[in-house]
């Protein structure tokens, strides 16, 4: 078929990569300048990258979970099928609480066992905490998720990009869609249009901005093996390892749709936060820093829907890497 694709973010180039390999002609129209990440990118350039099924139902709904891990196979899969090397690991992630914030846990934990009890995280005892990550500060309460995971964001959409030209598919940039409807994006025809355009498809879609703010971190003297997670009353913070000895450092969602720079006061607050259970921090460099905003519906879960000569997928929020592979491949079955 001829398909038209409005939206480049990671599920635009999910679809045409997988889409072009089965023997389809596809056209992508995007807004940005290139697949670069550059100004107003994608909202899945700024995400850490977080494969964190169980972690995620701290407030998440169990069908996210259930994505997440269908996912997590498929991107084992899908990455081994790409050129270019994309760091992925699959090590399991930590949760962690400082000693008077133990309670916080609590509700996180209960969770995992009412929605996933044949995973049950793993409480740690200080010897073994220590053992899995000696830079963190002793005394923490910590649990192991087991199998869960991340990915590099940035190289992989670099390299889905590039895999999708290989492919075949036609990048149309600058090109912002203003009008979806069955077998047309503005006045292209196609056989079939993939609405993905996030943000960009309001008033169709009764999507609201979720701001995320991140730090880059380059910390060469700490040694990070593992995703982390924070439990905290006021705060979700995350850290995580990249190649280069970078640690990302984050939130997990911000009700705002401000695209200002990162503020003083989040500033303070997600440093201070990792600086907490990572003390070697202290002497890290920040390299970057950058907020976006993720397409999330009333409910905050995502919404695919498929009719003759339209597919819309979106409001994927926070849990875009995790679930996006599981969600294209029924958007994709749905279609044939």
């Amino acid at each position: 078929m001829k398909i038209g694709i409005a939206g480049a973010g990671l599920v635009g180039r999910l679809m045409a990569w997988r889409l072009a390999r089965a023997g389809h002609q596809v056209t992508v129209c995007d807004p940005a300048a290139g697949p670069e990440r550059g100004p107003q990118c994608a909202a899945a350039f700024t995400a850490a990258g977080l494969l964190t099924p169980l972690a995620e139902l701290d407030r998440g709904e169990a069908v996210i979970a259930e994505l997440g891990w269908r996912s997590l196979g498929l991107w084992r899969r899908w990455l081994d099928e790409l050129e270019e090397p994309v760091h992925f690991a699959q090590r399991g992630s930590l949760l962690l609480a400082h000693p008077g914030d133990r309670a916080s846990a609590q509700r996180l934990l209960a969770r995992i066992q009412v929605h996933a009890p044949q995973r049950p995280p793993r409480e740690l005892g200080a010897d073994e905490l220590h053992a899995l990550e000696p830079a963190l500060l002793h005394g923490l309460h910590g649990w192991h998720l087991q199998g869960e995971g991340q990915i590099h964001t940035v190289q992989a959409l670099d390299g889905l990009a590039r895999a999708g030209s290989r492919a075949g598919v036609q990048w149309c940039w600058s090109r912002t869609v203003r009008e979806v409807a069955p077998g047309r994006l503005d006045d292209l025809r196609f056989d079939h249009v993939i609405d993905a355009r996030g943000l960009g498809a309001r008033p169709d879609l009764p999507l609201r901005g979720v701001r995320g703010e991140v730090f880059w971190l380059h910390a060469p003297r700490l040694q990070l093996s593992h995703p982390l997670r924070l439990l905290h009353p006021r705060h979700r913070v995350y850290m995580l390892p990249r190649p280069g000895d970078i640690v990302v450092v984050g939130a997990s969602e911000v009700e705002s749709e401000d695209r200002s720079p990162v503020s003083l006061r989040s500033t303070l607050e997600l440093l201070s936060a990792a600086h907490s259970v990572l003390p070697e921090l202290a002497e890290a460099r920040i390299v970057h820093n950058e907020s976006n905003l993720r397409p999330a519906l009333p409910d905050n879960l995502p919404q695919l829907h498929t009719a003759p000569g339209l597919t819309r997928l979106n409001g994927l929020f926070r849990h875009g890497w995790l679930v996006a592979p599981a969600l294209v491949e029924q958007a994709i079955a749905e279609l044939a």
